[in-house]
């Protein structure tokens, strides 16, 4: 039984449960009524109340099985009023002995408060009044209050079994309150697990929206983002070259390390194509079309320095072929949103500055970053570029004016620590952020060596 069964459950057994407590007043005002009575003489109208309150436990047992559960907490209610006028009337027959007007007062107080508050208890009380004005009518009590032993040790007996059903059945009901409790935590506890592991699978945006309960969020919209379109070159062939089971781990290793730089930067994975990425600034949480595209190209030099580190891992683990990566970057109006069926959706980008990016990507050259006009126009002032002037890209009757992007501005000049060339022969690459201490020495030894090599050649 889950946890919301078992709470419809415990709502649904109070108004049921009801029925036994009601039938213990009556037994309890019928003992009270009848150590009242002088048997050599009984009244009438006392004999009569007695078979009356059986009778009303009896028939509310068939009523109250016969009504449907979401009837059942009203029916109670106004049958707790009845309960009320009731012992109001056995207390007014027993000319209101002092034990058993204290004791029932207080059971109707109590059940009362227990179940309903304050409105109840208002409730209960004003039923309470109109029984003793009703008894008025048949009997008329002695103006002194009765300290009758007999009438006092049987409503005495009543009550206190009442109170001691009472608080077995509440003991029985808290305790499933706190099974239940239990079970409701331990549902939640595996909600949030599974909700993690689902929104490793979706989008920010997407989980986001599905969280809010925003669908509406997700309808399709134009917006001026950037994207960001990378891919291995000749990842194809290293397949064929390698085991299955090393290729996917080195797989998600680069994938896991390029996610956590878009994370840092703020941007969102439309979705992994085998080893492409596909990346969106703008898409939500926009901070200006100028940020978008200054974030996603530090983030691309951010990835290509990454896997400029990570090659020489690759390289130890037996690829003797360093992966490289090519990337593409344009900016410009697509249509964001939820794309698909009734029964699938998905959640991405269409138009022609998409297929943009993506041609930039592949027309880029290994370890290169190409961007369009339109993402150079907006970084030009925080981003060094290389006009490599214009090429003709598929699809697109035009020639596209491109850029090469080398590094921020802000590292070059005097305060530049990452160094890349390369030439015919020549390959250099050098993060001094990355540099140890230890090895410094070790590293410009190397670098004054071979300089000194390639001048002597250069004179011979």
């Amino acid at each position: 039984m889950n946890s919301k069964t078992e709470t419809q459950q415990l709502q649904t057994e109070s108004p049921i449960q009801q029925y036994y407590f009601r039938a213990l007043i009556c037994f309890a005002a019928s003992g009270t009524l009848a150590s009242f009575i002088d048997w050599d003489h009984p009244s009438l109208i006392h004999m009569g109340v007695i078979v009356f309150l059986l009778a009303y436990a009896y028939g509310t047992y068939y009523f109250t099985r016969k009504q449907l559960p979401e009837f059942m907490t009203r029916v109670n209610r106004w049958l707790s009023h009845v309960d009320a006028a009731l012992i109001g009337l056995v207390l007014s027959l027993t000319d209101f002995s002092i034990l058993p007007c204290v004791m029932f007062l207080t059971m109707i107080q109590f059940n009362a408060l227990i179940s309903g508050g304050i409105r109840k208890l208002l409730e209960d009380n004003s039923a309470f009044a109109v029984g003793v004005i009703l008894s008025l009518f048949i009997h008329r009590p002695q103006l002194m209050l009765s300290g009758n032993i007999e009438i006092s040790a049987a409503s005495l007996i009543g009550v206190a079994t009442y109170f001691l059903v009472y608080a077995i059945y509440m003991h029985q009901r808290l305790h499933k309150l706190i099974l239940s409790q239990k079970q409701l935590e331990n549902e939640q506890k595996w909600h949030k697990i599974r909700a993690y592991k689902l929104s490793r699978y979706l989008p920010p945006t997407v989980w986001q929206a599905i969280n809010r309960g925003d669908d509406k969020h997700l309808q399709a919209e134009r917006k001026r983002i950037s994207v960001f379109f990378s891919d291995i070159k000749d990842f194809s062939q290293l397949s064929e070259e390698i085991e299955a089971e090393a290729l996917t781990e080195l797989l998600n290793h680069y994938l896991t390390e390029m996610s956590k730089i878009v994370a840092h930067y703020g941007g969102t994975i439309d979705k992994f194509m085998g080893d492409g990425i596909m990346v969106l600034f703008g898409d939500s949480a926009s901070k200006g079309v100028k940020d978008d595209a200054t974030r996603c190209v530090a983030m691309a030099i951010a990835m290509k320095k990454r896997i400029k580190s990570m090659q020489l891992e690759w390289f130890n683990q037996g690829i003797k072929k360093p992966l490289q990566v090519r990337m593409g970057i344009n900016t410009g109006y697509c249509t964001v949103g939820t794309f698909g069926t009734s029964n699938h959706l998905d959640y991405t980008v269409l138009g022609t500055q998409v297929n943009l990016a993506s041609r930039l990507e592949s027309a880029a050259e290994p370890d290169e970053i190409l961007i369009s006009h339109e993402t150079w126009s907006l970084v030009k002032d925080t981003v060094m570029c290389r006009d490599k002037g214009e090429i003709q890209v598929k699809g697109f009757s035009l020639p596209v004016k491109v850029y090469q992007v080398a590094d921020l501005r802000k590292e070059m000049g005097k305060n530049q620590t990452y160094f890349e060339d390369r030439a015919e022969g020549f390959s250099m690459y050098l993060d001094m952020d990355k540099v140890r201490n230890y090895d410094k020495q070790k590293v410009i030894e190397s670098l004054e060596k071979a300089a000194a090599r390639l001048k002597d050649k250069v004179i011979v």
